[in-house]
């Protein structure tokens, strides 16, 4: 990962800065928040920013926001003054670290933003036939298409192919098609030039020249307006971009991965996907199966992320018993990865007795995983579990007096409430479009509904 610690602290960030490079982490520094601006505009980029509590981290966080650079924040100053913590935090750090620093402490954040937590962990016959044709094409420059249900770990898998490739000591860049809005992806993507646009305060470096040598990835290119598909097109064939506002063409090295949860070939069909933009990224598909359709996965990815929040939260580690065992294998995990990460970690809070039992392990409404196999039915009508058997069939609350729209809502909202909030993965599990998403909820809160913020789940509607 890349840290860029700014300011000055009378020489206690050397000492960070070792320990950070210790962790493997690339780590540049400059004195001031102007100078920080500076080297992110012009695409010397990061993956974390360590700052002088005593710098304006109200200042950068705005500045930041306001030409969209997207980088979390971390305070750090010379002795535990609590009163600049708290103001630190409210600015809009993601966290305080005392100086002078202490090494699992500074790891710790590391680790919460580095590629290398990004493991990839299989067991599965069906996954191995996956990460066996990805070792066979990362050393290429080929493009590759990732694709797969929401949470199935398509961008873990990008990082993989990085690592592999011959680009492994050069940038690899992610931008995420979905959450940035759409009039601003263009300079995202390709940079711009000072007073191109309102807010276009100075020149600033995009995506692709900050990922010059390495890896670009685009997650959720199918997000992407298909206006903005032309223009990708020609920089992906001709590895050339335009500065938006800017008058000469700059060449560009890198290698494009983009992930999709849709099937690409049926939105060329509904005209929302360009066909030769198709073409030139899949040139390999990696297509990753759903967590159900890899079941030797379920109980080892289980175990890992049982060890990984034992050891987040200060637990001791316990394993699962073994009803929870079976339990965790027959639930359909619609979520993937991402929902059996998140239900383990819960788990980890929640049991108290030597193992993992199965009442600790619940979904967000509390209902406990296995229960029931409503993940394979539609709601309203009686569900049956794959193969037919009589005891998988589960009673479904009736729609009947309902309108479409509140039915529609009620999907919505209660989807929401299982993904705590998040509109990213939401609209992936809905099959909708964020935008769509967004401007749904819009609508509901207009109306005085309640509508989860990210990070949470309506309480009149859960308990919890």
């Amino acid at each position: 990962m890349r840290l860029l610690i700014v300011g000055k602290l009378n020489g206690q960030l050397s000492t960070a800065t070792k320990i950070a490079m210790d962790r493997g982490a690339k780590v540049a520094h400059v004195e001031s928040i102007a100078m920080a601006l500076d080297a992110l505009r012009s695409g010397r980029g990061a993956d974390l920013l360590m700052v002088d509590v005593d710098e304006d981290i109200s200042a950068l966080i705005t500045h930041l926001d306001e030409e969209h650079i997207c980088l979390p924040v971390v305070a750090c100053g010379i002795g535990t003054d609590a009163r600049a913590a708290v103001e630190a935090i409210h600015a809009g750090a993601k966290e305080y670290i005392p100086l002078p620093p202490d090494a699992d402490l500074i790891a710790a954040v590391l680790e919460a933003v580095s590629d290398d937590a990004k493991q990839l962990i299989f067991a599965d016959a069906a996954m191995k036939r996956v990460i066996d044709l990805a070792d066979q094409i990362a050393p290429s420059d080929a493009s590759v298409l990732i694709t797969g249900e929401s949470g199935t770990g398509k961008e873990v898998m990008a990082h993989y192919v990085h690592r592999k490739s011959k680009r492994a000591d050069k940038p690899f860049i992610s931008v995420n098609c979905a959450a940035i809005p759409e009039n601003l992806l263009e300079s995202e993507l390709f940079g711009h030039e000072k007073g191109s646009f309102t807010g276009a305060v100075s020149r600033r470096i995009g995506k692709f020249e900050e990922a010059n040598g390495g890896t670009l990835l685009l997650d959720e290119i199918s997000e992407m307006d298909i206006r903005l598909q032309a223009k990708l097109l020609r920089a992906i064939q001709e590895r050339v971009i335009d500065r938006v506002g800017g008058s000469k063409p700059v060449k560009v090295d890198i290698r494009i991965l983009a992930t999709s949860n849709r099937d690409l070939a049926e939105e060329v069909k509904n005209g929302t996907f360009r066909e030769d933009l198709l073409y030139r990224l899949n040139v390999v598909n990696l297509k990753i199966p759903p967590l159900r359709e890899r079941p030797e996965d379920i109980l080892k990815l289980t175990d890992h992320f049982a060890r990984k929040y034992a050891d987040a939260n200060g637990v001791a580690y316990r394993p699962l018993s073994q009803d929870a065992e079976l339990n965790v294998k027959r639930h359909p995990w619609t979520g993937n990865v991402r929902e059996l990460e998140n239900t383990i970690h819960r788990a980890v809070l929640l049991s108290t007795g030597p193992e993992i039992d199965a009442e600790s392990i619940r979904m967000p409404d509390g209902t406990r995983v296995g229960d029931s196999l409503t993940g394979f039915g539609v709601a309203g009508s009686a569900v049956t579990a794959p193969g037919g058997q009589g005891d998988g069939v589960v009673p479904a609350p009736a729609l009947v007096g309902q309108t479409v729209a509140e039915v529609e809502r009620d999907l919505i909202l209660q989807t929401l409430d299982h993904c705590l909030g998040n509109r990213t993965h939401a609209a992936n599990i809905l099959g909708i479009s964020i935008r769509t998403l967004r401007n749904k909820l819009k609508a509901y809160s207009e109306d005085g509904i309640a509508v989860p913020v990210p990070g949470d789940v309506r309480r009149s509607g859960t308990g919890l």
